[in-house]
């Protein structure tokens, strides 16, 4: 497993406990503007992962593509997800 692969799966696993925690905060009752700051810190995290894993794309599968002549549908995967990064 390459260094990306392992950075977004600890941002993953660090996510989860964040999520159950935040859970129960909202059981206990604790300030809203507390737990809202806790849902942004797990965005946050997540969107890291997801930074990583298209890293993880782009500098294996994307690149093997092109040395292979097949680049044209890996681009178009990334054009379709930039599209629903960006597009809301």
């Amino acid at each position: 497993m390459n260094e990306e692969k392992k950075m977004a799966i600890q941002c993953l696993k660090t996510s989860k406990g964040q999520i159950e925690g935040i859970i129960k905060m909202i059981d206990e009752g604790r300030y809203c503007i507390d737990i809202s700051n806790q849902i942004i810190a797990v965005q946050s995290l997540l969107k890291k992962s997801n930074m990583l894993i298209i890293r993880q794309h782009l500098n294996h599968c994307v690149k093997d593509a092109f040395l292979n002549n097949t680049g044209d549908e890996k681009v178009n995967e990334i054009m379709e997800l930039i599209s629903k990064l960006t597009i809301k």
